[in-house]
């Protein structure tokens, strides 16, 4: 393993074999005293993009923007409060004796299998406030979480953390900061890594465990995305989700050197091997099952009760009076509007779904409506 050239920026970022050099302060711009950190920057971003997209596909879900929205923005406040709770926890030690500590989130400490179960629980009670179906939700959701996951990552490369054991491979890298943390680790027997019995030595590079992450994530979101227009029953992609990040992090895991720990054991990598077995598991399980009773896996998006919500919500954007929505429509009503105006030339050839040819529909009555007016 080749030595490293020792850097003395705390802001200079290397990658060796590849000849990358960066300079990044992790302070993107202060307000006054106040510190608006990169961190912080992409993980907003991240949140940002994962909404943005997931909103307006919605339908293709079976479910009502306008219901799920609540959810959405239940799930962020819970993923933002699971994530610090999950770090806490395993890291009481270092609180337990300062309270005001916990809520300081500026010092960092976000765990995102924290983010992960506090969003599915706080999204999921809303869902069922606002009867919203949670298998579909959870379907769209963690395509979400994936865009989310691979942006955010990028806050730890410009902080230089979670990064990984020494590697000769081309993606070592290394860094000011995060050789100045190695070399104090290497001489305090007190340090973290000293108390988990790592050894990682300033000399060397380190794998860029950030990178695999985002990586992953990226590549799995537009897998997810492409099988989510052909999945087959409702939670399948959430499942699929559970054991595509299981299977990444179980091993990237193994390579960190900063895992919250319990004894000798791996919290996130116990967690992971759990996930994407359970995964596995139930994929089979449903797919045997459906094979032998597929009309009992009925689409969200194919039934009746799906139409009739979106078609309610569309109705009340177009002004109709609550006490009027749905008086006098029933189902067959309801399924007769939204074909009786569409023309076989506006439904694309591969609208075999019913929710794409509803789609149309809404588009078109619409456009009539702003031509009225």
């Amino acid at each position: 393993m080749k030595a490293v050239e020792k850097i003395t920026e705390l802001d200079k970022i290397s990658f060796p074999k590849l000849g990358w050099e960066f300079k990044i302060d992790p302070t993107a711009f202060r307000i006054g005293n106040l510190e608006i950190q990169w961190y912080g920057i992409l993980i907003t971003l991240g949140l940002v993009l994962a909404v943005l997209y997931c909103m307006p596909k919605m339908k293709r879900f079976g479910l009502d923007a306008d219901r799920a929205i609540d959810a959405v923005i239940g799930g962020v406040i819970g993923g933002i409060i699971g994530a610090r709770a999950y770090y806490v926890i395993f890291n009481w030690s270092e609180y337990k004796g300062d309270f005001k500590e916990i809520f300081n989130t500026r010092g960092g400490g976000l765990a995102i299998y924290g983010g992960i179960i506090g969003a599915v629980l706080v999204g999921l009670l809303i869902c069922k406030l606002r009867k919203v179906k949670m298998l579909p939700m959870l379907d769209i959701t963690v395509l979400g979480f994936l865009i989310g996951q691979g942006i955010g990552r990028w806050g730890n490369f410009i902080n230089q953390e979670a990064y990984g054991t020494n590697t000769d491979s081309l993606f070592g890298m290394t860094g000011g900061r995060i050789q100045a943390e190695l070399a104090w680790e290497s001489t305090d027997i007190s340090g973290d890594m000293a108390q988990k019995g790592i050894e990682v030595f300033a000399d060397y590079a380190v794998h860029p465990c950030f990178l695999y992450e985002s990586l992953w994530c990226l590549l799995g979101f537009v897998i997810l995305a492409f099988i989510s227009k052909h999945r087959k029953y409702d939670g399948q992609i959430f499942l699929m989700y559970l054991g595509w990040y299981g299977a990444e992090r179980f091993f990237v895991e193994g390579l960190r050197t900063d895992s919250l720990m319990v004894g000798n054991i791996r919290v996130s990598q116990l967690l992971s091997a759990v996930l994407f077995v359970v995964s596995v598991i139930l994929q089979i399980v449903i797919f045997s099952r459906r094979r032998r009773d597929p009309e009992a896996f009925v689409l969200y998006v194919n039934t009746e009760e799906s139409r009739r919500l979106i078609e309610e919500s569309r109705r009340k954007r177009m002004g109709v009076p609550v006490e009027d929505i749905g008086l006098g429509a029933d189902d067959d009503d309801i399924e007769e509007e939204f074909f009786d105006d569409i023309d076989d030339d506006d439904i694309p050839a591969d609208a075999d779904d019913i929710d794409e040819a509803q789609e149309v529909s809404m588009e078109k009555q619409d456009n009539e409506n702003k031509e009225d007016k």
